[in-house]
């Protein structure tokens, strides 16, 4: 599927066609959640809170351990 980036008033921003809406289970009002992928590309999921709070959690422990992580990706 694709989508323009488009101008929304003084905003920048994609208008969601109903079907994708329909796969995500969202309605206007509602949170995306983005997450980067190694490879540069992105993924759009409906927003958790419970997942933010993990990412949260996965972020400061990689942070934490980055140089054991490199040493691991060897």
């Amino acid at each position: 599927m694709k989508l323009e980036v488009e101008r929304v008033g003084n905003s920048t921003g994609l208008i969601l066609p109903k079907e994708l809406l329909g796969k995500l289970n969202l309605a206007q009002g509602d949170w995306l959640y983005v997450t980067e992928n190694s490879d540069g590309s992105v993924r759009l999921s409906a927003y958790d809170p419970a997942f933010e709070k993990g990412m949260k959690i996965a972020e400061k422990a990689m942070k934490t351990y980055r140089n054991v992580l490199a040493e691991l990706a060897k």
